[in-house]
C-alpha cells in the first residue's frame, strides 16, 4: 500500500521499489552467471619498437599466480612456437618466460612443457595473428594434471607483433615487466599499442 504520495506506507511498498525487486530478482540469476575477465598487464622495455602495456588473461582453472614482480625478466619466444614437446630453446626458458602460440596441443600441455624447462610463466599467443580483440578463456584438459606456474592469453596480433620485432632486431628475445600496476599508470592509454582495438 502506498500513502499516496508515490512513497511506502505502513504494510506496503510503492510501485518503483516493487518493480526494482522484480528486476533484481529476474537478474541476478543472470549476472551471477557472467564472468568478467581479470586482466593482467605486462610491457616490454625492449626492443624499443614494442615499448607498450599488453594485456593478457590468467588461466581459467589451471596455473599458478604472480607471487612478485619482475622488473626485467626475458620473454622467450618458444622453438617450436607450439611448445607441444621437447623445446630446442629450452635452456634460455629456464628462470624466464616463455612465449608460445597457441595450437597443437591444449593450454596446459604448453604450459606443462614450458614448467618442466624450468619457466616461470607462459604467455600463450592466439594463433589468429588478426585477433586484437577477442580473449580465449583457458580451461584444464581432460587428464587431471596439474601445472604450478602462471598462463597468460595473449592476443594472436600482440603476439605477431612481439615476435615480428625480435626477429626484425635479430633478437632471442624479449625484456619485459611483469605484472605492471596500471591503475598507478596515468597515461596508461596511450602506452597501449597501437594495433590495439579500444
Amino acid at each position: 500500500m502506498s500513502d499516496g504520495g508515490g512513497r511506502p506506507g505502513r504494510g506496503g511498498c510503492s510501485p518503483a521499489m516493487l518493480l526494482c525487486a522484480v528486476l533484481y530478482l529476474c537478474a541476478a540469476p543472470l549476472a551471477h552467471g557472467l564472468r568478467i575477465h581479470e586482466y593482467l598487464y605486462f610491457q616490454v622495455l625492449s626492443p624499443g619498437d614494442i615499448r607498450y602495456i599488453f594485456t593478457a588473461t590468467p588461466a581459467k582453472d589451471f596455473g599458478g599466480v604472480f607471487n612478485t614482480r619482475y622488473e626485467q625478466i626475458h620473454l622467450v619466444p618458444a622453438d617450436p612456437p607450439e611448445a607441444c614437446g621437447e623445446l630446442s630453446n629450452g635452456v634460455f626458458i629456464q628462470d624466464q618466460i616463455a612465449l608460445v602460440e597457441r595450437g597443437g596441443c591444449s593450454f596446459l600441455s604448453k604450459t606443462r612443457v614450458v614448467q618442466e624447462h624450468g619457466g616461470r610463466a607462459v604467455i600463450i599467443a592466439d594463433n589468429a595473428y588478426d585477433n586484437d580483440s577477442f580473449y580465449v578463456e583457458m580451461i584444464q584438459d581432460s587428464t587431471r594434471r596439474t601445472a604450478d606456474i602462471p598462463a597468460l592469453f595473449l592476443l594472436g596480433r600482440d603476439g605477431y607483433m612481439i615476435r615480428r620485432s625480435l626477429e626484425q632486431h635479430g633478437l632471442p628475445w624479449a625484456i619485459i615487466s611483469i605484472p605492471v600496476n596500471v591503475s598507478s599508470i596515468p597515461t596508461y592509454e596511450m602506452m597501449q599499442p597501437p594495433w590495439t582495438f579500444w
